[in-house]
């Protein structure tokens, strides 16, 4: 979510997809949320309130920092996994599906053109499936995966193939196409896009942006752009036997972008 605009399209439309389409569990990206940097405790609030099961972050996790005071004792709020030993908050979580369904869900960074730098994240994938077992503790396990570089997210999801159930890429607040079920049944999409404004750059709004690529002399401060938003996602069908992927497609719902929904929501 990016701004007053997506996430104010994340409250307004997520309840109506979960009961349209009965969905069992919603996993939310709210590192952009506040102004397009970081997330405050209010807005965390109200994104459960929406339907979210799980807020996940990423390298902005402590541009408001009063995440550093919440992030402790709000157990459905990630940040990513592989911060330092010490960290305020928790990197990963068990929680119950409306299903009844056991989903293990990990917020991890990678490394590649990403600041800060933090621990290996193939280590901390290793730890959070090691802790919590596809099919011993976890019916699912889910990894939203921050990071910057394609190849380092396409690497992350061929390392945890057959032991997790889905990789989506953050942060890059683009959908791509390549969502696929990898060899091992792990379904996978590089980035799953952002819910904001796409008459943009990245949310934001383009001026600034647009001003220092031209005179690399800054003028203002970036802004999240206002216009009507764009609801960016990814569904995903998990077999109840495996835990591994059966189906998945994007979600994109608005304004710019061609409108999708998953066949088999429907």
């Amino acid at each position: 979510m990016v701004g007053r605009t997506g996430r104010t399209a994340v409250w307004e439309q997520l309840p109506g997809l979960i009961s349209d389409f009965r969905l069992d569990f919603v996993i939310v990206n709210g590192e952009n949320s506040a102004g397009g940097f970081g997330i405050t405790h209010e807005i965390f609030l109200e994104t459960l309130n929406a339907g979210a099961d799980v807020v996940t972050t990423g390298n902005h996790v402590w541009d408001q920092r009063e995440a550093l005071d919440f992030a402790s004792r709000e157990e459905r709020f990630l940040r990513p996994a592989n911060f330092p030993v010490g960290t305020p908050g928790h990197g990963s979580g068990l929680y119950i599906a409306k299903n009844g369904a056991r989903v293990m869900v990990s917020n991890i960074m990678g490394r590649v053109f990403m600041h800060p730098e933090l621990d290996d994240p193939f280590v901390a994938a290793e730890h959070a499936l090691a802790a919590c077992p596809l099919g011993e503790q976890a019916d699912a396990a889910v990894f939203d995966f921050h990071a910057e570089a394609t190849s380092e997210k396409m690497c992350f999801g061929h390392f945890v193939d057959g032991r997790a159930s889905l990789v989506v890429g953050t942060h890059t607040h683009h959908p791509t196409a390549d969502h696929q079920i990898l060899n091992g049944g792990t379904a996978f999409m590089g980035d799953a896009g952002m819910c904001g404004d796409y008459d943009s750059s990245l949310g934001m709004d383009k001026e600034e942006p647009l001003n220092r690529f031209l005179s690399k002399v800054p003028k203002g401060r970036f802004e999240a752009a206002s216009g009507p938003a764009t609801i960016c996602g990814v569904g995903v069908d998990i077999s109840d036997r495996t835990g591994l992927a059966e189906r998945i497609a994007p979600l994109r719902l608005g304004p710019r972008l061609e409108e999708t929904t998953p066949a088999f929501w429907r």
